[in-house]
């Protein structure tokens, strides 16, 4: 398949209320597919909420039963699903800010967080992996919020072939019209310094952890220009878009328009040193 239906979702989503924020994410999947999504990308820690301060308030919860969950409605609507929550190993350790992937046949994949902001070291762990994950014919990697201020991730996620970086934020502070200044400056230089899609989402509104989201969802081209989006201060809303591959074949055909083929790598060894 060529082609991929995609919805982002600005989602308000309460720290701790596990069982209320699935039942929205349920009534997200239902309004989507009706009209004939396949993928829904929702904001980072959509399901556990996100805090500053971390605690367990997973409660009965575990994550196997959250992604238990996701599958089911997967299965129920027949659609790919990125969500997210606040992930607990052990009460003895940091919990990881975790994005998954799920289809109808199971969990595809997991991401945590690899780069955290300076208010959330020390709170939160970091994950050590980059991974990419298949979506019908396209290639998809995820990074959260803050990891995208990191040229590197974008980078090696396409020289191991992302058609698709997908951005989940839960970003507080600020006017939604700021925030999308702010994506644009540095996402739309993801998108196009590397030829790939980029797909992004905030949560929205303030929570009761006094954090307040400015809603704002985008989509960039493979030639970092701004496809569509949404700015939304208080309420909920979807951002759907269409892709094609024809789209990302053009720009990666083109001599001057696609640059990972003429990179040098022997002369960036510095970045490798820490």
């Amino acid at each position: 398949m060529d082609k991929l239906k995609i919805s982002l979702v600005c989602m308000h989503s309460e720290p701790g209320e596990i069982e209320e924020n699935l039942d929205k994410i349920n009534s997200i999947c239902s309004k989507v597919r009706s009209n004939e999504v396949q993928l829904l990308c929702l904001p980072e820690a959509c399901i556990t909420g996100y805090v500053l301060n971390p605690k367990n308030f997973l409660g009965p919860y575990s994550v196997d039963y959250i992604i238990d969950k996701l599958v089911s409605l997967s299965c129920r609507f027949d659609l790919t699903i990125i969500a997210g929550f606040i992930e607990y190993e052990s009460p003895d350790l940091n919990p990881y800010i975790t994005q998954v992937i799920v289809n109808k046949n199971g969990l595809v994949g997991k991401h945590r967080k690899t780069h955290l902001s300076p208010l959330e070291k020390g709170r939160y762990a970091a994950g050590n992996c980059i991974e990419l994950y298949p979506v019908n014919d396209f290639s998809i990697g995820i990074q959260l919020c803050y990891e995208t201020h990191f040229p590197e991730l974008s980078t090696i996620m396409s020289l191991m072939g992302a058609d698709i970086i997908f951005a989940p934020h839960a970003s507080p502070r600020g006017t939604s019209k700021e925030k999308l200044n702010s994506w644009l400056r540095h996402l739309s230089a993801r998108a196009f310094d590397n030829g790939v899609f980029v797909f992004a989402c905030n949560q929205v509104g303030k929570t009761k952890a006094d954090l307040y989201f400015p809603g704002v969802a985008l989509v960039l081209g493979p030639d970092g220009r701004l496809m569509d989006f949404l700015l939304t201060e208080k309420r909920e809303d979807i951002l759907t878009v269409c892709i094609n591959k024809a789209y990302l074949l053009n720009i990666r055909s083109h001599e001057m328009r696609y640059f990972l083929p003429h990179r040098r790598p022997e002369l960036y060894t510095t970045l490798a040193k820490k």
